[in-house]
C-alpha cells in the first residue's frame, strides 16, 4: 500500500451520524408543532423536504443562496406544499366570502413557523448527536499514526458543537470547515487550505469519506487520493480505494 503522511476525514455521515440524528429530529419536530395539520403522514413531509434540502444545499454550495436562505426555505417550502395545507388554501381561493381565510394559510404563521424549524433543526440535530458504529475506534486508531485533518461541509456554529461532543476533537490536528474556508466540498479550495495547513502536497494525504459527489469527487479535482466508504458491491463511481465499513479502512492505512 502506498505511504501517507497525514489523512484527511469527512465528518457528517462518515464519523457521526448526521442521517440518523436528522431523522429523529424530524419526527421530534412533527409531533412538537402538530405538522399533521400540514401533512398526511410524516412521510410526506419528509418527501418534500429531502431533495428541496439538498437543491438548496447544491445552490448554496454555487454561492446561489445564503446560508439563512437555505435554514429557512428548507422548511418553508414543504410547509406551503403540504397535501393538507394546499387543500385548504384552496378551498378558501374558491370561496366567494372575501374574509374567509385558509386555518393555516396565514403567510406569517408559516413564515414564523419555518424559522423556528430551521432554529430546532438545527438545535436538535445536535442533541441526537452520535458516532457512527466503529467511528472512535477508527479515528483513535488513525490518530496513533496520523495527523488527521477534518475536512467537511456545515455550519460553524452546529458542528463545533458536534465536534467537542463527540470526545475526539484532540486526535485532529486541523479542523477545515466550509463555512470557514467559504467554498464548500467538492471545491478543491477546501482541500488546498487542508494541505496548507498541513504543508504538504497532494500526493502525502488521503482523503476518506461517504459521499463521491463532495469527498471523493472534491479529492479527485484536488489530485488526492480517495477512500471511499460505501457499498462497494453497488457503488455507482470509482475511487482509489472502495471499502464497505470503516473497519475496512485500517486494510489500507
Amino acid at each position: 500500500m502506498k505511504q501517507y503522511k497525514a489523512v484527511f476525514i469527512d465528518w457528517d455521515d462518515t464519523i457521526g451520524d448526521f442521517i440518523g440524528a436528522a431523522k429523529l429530529a424530524l419526527q421530534e419536530m412533527y409531533d412538537k408543532y402538530h405538522l399533521c395539520d400540514y401533512f398526511a403522514s410524516l412521510e410526506e413531509f419528509v418527501s418534500l423536504y429531502k431533495p428541496h434540502n439538498l437543491e438548496l444545499w447544491d445552490k448554496y454550495g454555487k454561492d446561489l443562496v445564503t446560508k439563512e436562505y437555505l435554514s429557512f426555505d428548507r422548511f418553508f417550502f414543504p410547509l406551503m406544499h403540504g397535501s393538507k395545507f394546499a387543500s385548504t388554501a384552496q378551498r378558501s381561493t374558491a370561496s366567494k366570502t372575501s374574509d374567509l381565510q385558509p386555518q393555516r394559510g396565514d403567510l406569517q404563521l408559516i413564515t414564523a413557523l419555518a424559522e423556528q424549524l430551521s432554529e430546532d433543526f438545527l438545535n436538535l440535530t445536535t442533541a441526537h448527536f452520535s458516532l457512527l458504529p466503529g467511528a472512535e475506534e477508527l479515528v483513535r486508531y488513525l490518530a496513533a499514526k496520523y495527523p488527521l485533518t477534518v475536512v467537511t461541509n456545515g455550519f460553524v456554529e452546529v458542528q463545533y458543537e458536534k465536534f467537542d461532543k463527540s470526545g475526539l476533537r484532540d486526535c485532529f490536528a486541523h479542523i477545515v470547515l466550509s463555512e470557514e474556508v467559504g467554498c464548500q466540498k467538492p471545491n478543491p479550495r477546501i482541500f488546498e487550505e487542508a494541505l496548507r495547513m498541513n504543508g504538504l502536497q497532494a500526493e502525502d494525504v488521503v482523503m476518506i469519506g461517504d459521499s463521491w459527489n463532495s469527498d471523493i469527487q472534491g479529492a479527485i479535482n484536488a489530485g488526492i487520493d480517495q477512500i471511499w466508504v460505501t457499498n462497494a458491491d453497488k457503488a455507482n463511481g470509482d475511487a482509489t480505494y472502495i471499502v464497505n465499513s470503516l473497519e475496512e479502512v485500517k486494510d489500507i492505512l
